[in-house]
């Protein structure tokens, strides 16, 4: 079985300065070790709001360390210091705007300021990187809403073979991949 090496990328000006525990990166960590059956390696950083910063850390996260996914959290609320998407847009080959579009769907179901949020998904160096909220819960929503096709989008870029528990969520591969 592969292992798989995942980003996880919280950008907080707060948690950065040691002003209160990074819960949402851990919490990213939880979500993943549940869902995959695979060895997982984090490349776990911790970094202000600032988008040159964001912007490094994404290139260096899929081009040097060949993460097959790379997950922020925080960054995408309408706030003038919220520039993770910006970030990710600005280093993606590709932008696969359907992930956004399902995460804020899911979220819409839970409060009525996902509407507010930016989120978004591309492919960076050979990575998926997937913009996730701040909020541990609002993390597990968004993920359990895309992570069905995260495994066959990362077989496609022709990252590691991810397998999931499908006790815990069920990955979509179209029938003979």
């Amino acid at each position: 079985m592969d292992t798989i090496t995942i980003g996880v990328v919280t950008t907080s000006d707060r948690a950065y300065a040691g002003i209160y525990d990074d819960i949402s990166g851990k919490a990213i960590m939880e979500v993943m070790g549940e869902y995959l059956q695979n060895e997982c390696v984090y490349e776990y950083r911790c970094i202000p709001d600032e988008q040159p910063l964001i912007e490094t850390t994404l290139i260096e996260l899929s081009r040097d360390k060949k993460c097959d996914l790379i997950v922020t959290t925080g960054g995408t609320g309408p706030a003038p210091r919220d520039v993770t998407t910006e970030a990710t847009l600005n280093v993606c080959q590709k932008i696969l705007p359907g992930f956004g579009e399902q995460m804020r769907a899911a979220s819409l179901q839970h409060v009525p300021t996902a509407i507010l949020s930016r989120q978004t998904a591309g492919i960076c160096n050979g990575s998926l990187i997937i913009n996730l909220p701040g909020k541990p819960k609002a993390i597990r929503e968004c993920l359990d809403a895309v992570f069905p096709a995260v495994p066959y989008c990362i077989d496609l870029i022709g990252g590691s073979y991810m397998e999931t528990d499908e006790t815990v969520i069920k990955a979509f591969r179209p029938k003979g991949k």
